[in-house]
């Protein structure tokens, strides 16, 4: 930022190059409360004095931060922007791992691997090892468990490719990281509505068996002992949820408790996070071994710096992450979680809570 203010009206290439080095440092430091103006002003500066080079690297990062905060639309079109052809091999590199990062976040795996390929063609060319390395993590992330399928009382890890397929199979899925119900391309999100949240979740992995009221009310409610009100409510609840659902299941009541009743025929399925926890969103960004502040994970998530800031305090109680540094240079991490993908399934925002 001094670099930038040592040169003058008449060095404007300069200082754009300067505020690009800074937006850089910033989002390898996960800053992501830097101005992206400033970089879209630099930008274009660049592209101004025909700089293409510097101006490509600056959509590049903008990209990334983008994809980090969740909005894809935005970072497609910025990249739609971009051509990669006349880039050299450590900048085609970049682009092709944006290009795979916006489809495995929309879950199209097989763009995501040509892409892929085309980045490690173009960083072993380059012959940056660290470069070359982020390819290879992308991939991995590809061949790694990135879910949990629980369905008739069992359960199993999930590709992302088998995610993918199963979002597109003819299964009603209880969608645990959107929070929805859903069928092929119609969604019934309950990302607001916990409760019945909870009730078809616990309804789903119980398919094709129907669950007591007593347990429904424990899972829904948190109440052990099951009382009038407690029922009463349930009733209500429930009824709410088969309203919401009425497109794709019904609940029928049964001499026990409810059952959940997909619409023509389907399996039922539910689609779980890795590791149930629950500040897993949260864990879930610092699982790319990065070290976050907390404004910046605020951001990624969609919701208030201080809910990040208790849930932080609650996870490094319990030894699940870490800090250094004070005030406004606090940062947090904490290792990978082992043999699970990070964030790629997560929905944009996220819910609160």
């Amino acid at each position: 930022r001094r670099a930038a203010r040592g040169f003058g009206p008449k060095e404007a290439v300069a200082r754009a190059r300067c505020v690009v080095a800074e937006a850089e440092i910033a989002l390898v430091s996960r800053d992501l409360g830097w101005p992206a103006k400033a970089l879209d002003a630099a930008r274009a500066t660049l592209e101004k004095h025909g700089d293409r080079l510097n101006a490509a690297h600056a959509g590049h990062l903008k990209v990334r931060r983008l994809l980090l905060i969740g909005r894809l639309n935005e970072a497609e079109d910025v990249l739609a922007g971009l051509d990669p052809m006349p880039l050299p091999p450590a900048s085609r590199a970049a682009h092709e791992l944006a290009v795979a990062g916006i489809a495995m976040r929309r879950l199209k795996t097989k763009p995501a691997r040509r892409a892929l390929e085309w980045a490690r063609h173009a960083a072993r060319r380059a012959g940056i090892a660290g470069l070359i390395a982020e390819v290879d993590s992308a991939f991995l992330a590809l061949d790694t468990p990135a879910a949990r399928l629980i369905a008739g009382g069992e359960q199993r890890p999930l590709l992302l490719e088998e995610v993918e397929a199963l979002l597109a199979s003819s299964a009603l899925v209880i969608d645990s990281f959107r929070y929805a119900a859903r069928k092929q391309e119609t969604m019934v999100s309950l990302a607001t509505r916990p409760v019945l949240f909870a009730l078809a979740r616990t309804l789903a992995e119980a398919w094709p068996g129907d669950v007591s009221r007593a347990k429904l009310i424990a899972e829904a409610f948190g109440g052990r002992h099951a009382d009038e009100s407690h029922r009463a409510r349930l009733r209500v609840e429930i009824g709410r949820l088969r309203a919401e659902l009425r497109g794709l299941a019904d609940i029928g009541a049964t001499s026990q408790g409810f059952a959940l009743l997909p619409r023509q025929a389907g399996e039922v399925m539910v689609l779980a996070r890795p590791i149930e926890e629950r500040h897993a969103a949260v864990l879930a960004f610092l699982a790319d071994g990065e070290s976050w502040a907390s404004s910046a994970l605020a951001l990624a998530l969609g919701t208030g710096q201080r809910s990040v800031q208790r849930a932080l305090e609650q996870l490094g109680e319990a030894g699940k992450v870490q800090f250094f540094g004070h005030g406004r240079a606090r940062r947090w991490m904490t290792p990978p979680v082992a043999g699970f993908t990070t964030t790629l399934l997560l929905p944009s925002p996220l819910p609160n809570g």
